[in-house]
């Protein structure tokens, strides 16, 4: 019998705690937020029956109806396009020039790498170990120098 009344005095506090209340809030600047815990003096209690939704709703306004010209992005004149395709690509000449000399040093401070041994790397896999970070460095470069490449033959 003891073990009964427990679980109905347990399941009523579950049952109370589910129902909790849930706050409006709004803030000095008209921001609205929802919490279950009254935080501030702009709180009011919704009521039980109301829906209460987290996110809102798109605005009527700002669905437009698709354009007929095949793009939704604003417009702007040949002059200022070439003068950013300009400033893009002079951009990206610099970035390769940079990368081409970090690649140099990579692939010099490997080829330092490989003429030295120490006196501990009797088993060539030590010396394996001791290369991988500077083979990666010249890869990783490499890469860069290739992509960078690639990006400036696909400009106009």
């Amino acid at each position: 019998m003891r073990c009964l009344a427990g679980m109905a005095v347990v399941l009523g506090l579950f049952a109370q705690s589910a129902a909790a209340d849930i706050f409006k809030c709004v803030d000095d600047q008209g921001r609205v937020t929802y919490t279950n815990s009254r935080t501030s003096k702009g709180c009011s209690t919704l009521s039980r029956d109301l829906p209460v939704s987290s996110v809102p709703a798109p605005s009527s306004s700002s669905r437009s109806a698709p354009s007929t010209d095949g793009g939704a992005f604003p417009k702007v004149s040949e002059d200022t396009q070439r003068s950013r395709d300009s400033d893009r690509k002079q951009i990206l000449n610099q970035e390769l020039a940079a990368e081409e000399r970090s690649l140099e040093a990579a692939k010099k401070a490997l080829a330092e790498q490989e003429a030295v041994r120490y006196g501990d790397e009797r088993n060539y896999q030590k010396v394996l170990d001791r290369l991988q970070p500077f083979k990666d460095k010249v890869e990783l470069h490499q890469r860069n120098v290739d992509a960078l490449k690639r990006e400036i033959g696909a400009l106009r």
